[in-house]
């Protein structure tokens, strides 16, 4: 998705609301929370180790990275990349990346390029790895869809063999009906939970017509990452009730928080720091 300014007069006067704190104040507060690194995208291709530094520099303790390719991260040797953000003060927790389901005659090909693909996460210290996306046979066909979830398990037992966990990340579309079952529950239904596990997008699910809370109370512990987002910068738009979802972390199996921002009211580095310190001061947010 394209960066947008998006300017409501609602909007403008809820963030004008959200508590801001300074940088040193942030670095105090015993909160564990990410960035996905696809909010803040242009500065990440255009000045990665400037790019980091301000994150850190914000109270972010890890970051879920969205630039891998050919081995490297964001062009840089998975050890130079994992060393980059420690040196920064952060963590380098979780990435998004994946291929297509692969054709009959594929298969072989796909299985080495996951192989590559995990052993350069290990190297950097990776402990998610998460695709998010799905190919069209995954929303077309009940058969289309069972073959995305034997592919998941079958990477997310390669990524158990190097000590990484393996997941799926959502958007709006997987809580659309298919053949008289929503995707997304056949998804949980057949994808194996110890070897996949699921990162909730939640204001993709609000937007699918989604409620998070029922499917932590169906699916309980599959639901290891989150992604906290929301029509703009987290806490701006009223939409989202963050407070209730949260109340049922522990029943989801929620072990990061990870912030997304992908529409803006102000630049991206500005947006991602006032979602941070939105979480910072939400006294329900572990």
């Amino acid at each position: 998705m394209k960066h947008s300014m998006i300017s409501l007069p609602v909007k403008a006067l809820a963030l004008l609301f959200i508590p801001m704190l300074s940088s040193c104040e942030s670095k105090e507060e015993d909160k564990f929370i990410g960035i996905q690194l696809w909010s803040v995208r242009e500065a990440m291709q255009a000045d990665p180790h400037g790019t980091l530094e301000a994150l850190g520099e914000m109270g972010y303790a890890f970051i879920e990275a969205a630039g891998y390719g050919d081995g490297q991260f964001y062009g840089m040797d998975p050890l130079d990349f994992r060393q980059l953000v420690e040196k920064h003060g952060m963590v380098f927790l979780s990435s998004h990346t994946g291929r297509d389901l692969p054709g009959a005659d594929g298969w072989e090909e796909a299985m080495d390029w996951w192989e590559e693909c995990i052993d350069a996460h290990a190297a950097a210290g990776v402990k998610y790895i998460v695709q998010p996306w799905m190919g069209a046979a995954g929303y077309d066909s009940l058969e289309g869809l069972k073959a995305f979830c034997d592919y998941f398990n079958a990477i997310g037992a390669m990524c158990n063999e190097a000590g990484i966990r393996f997941g799926y990340h959502n958007h709006a579309g997987e809580f659309r009906s298919l053949e008289g079952v929503i995707i997304y529950d056949y998804m949980l239904e057949h994808t194996d939970p110890g070897k996949v596990m699921f990162q909730m997008d939640l204001y993709w699910a609000y937007d699918g017509g989604a409620d998070p809370v029922d499917y932590f109370r169906r699916f309980p512990g599959r639901f290891e990452l989150w992604h906290v987002k929301d029509e703009a910068e987290v806490g701006a738009s009223g939409l989202m009730d963050f407070e209730r979802i949260y109340r049922e972390a522990g029943l989801a199996g929620l072990k990061y928080s990870i912030v997304e921002v992908e529409q803006y009211n102000y630049e991206p580095l500005e947006s991602v720091r006032v979602s941070l310190d939105y979480m910072l001061q939400a006294d329900y947010v572990r």
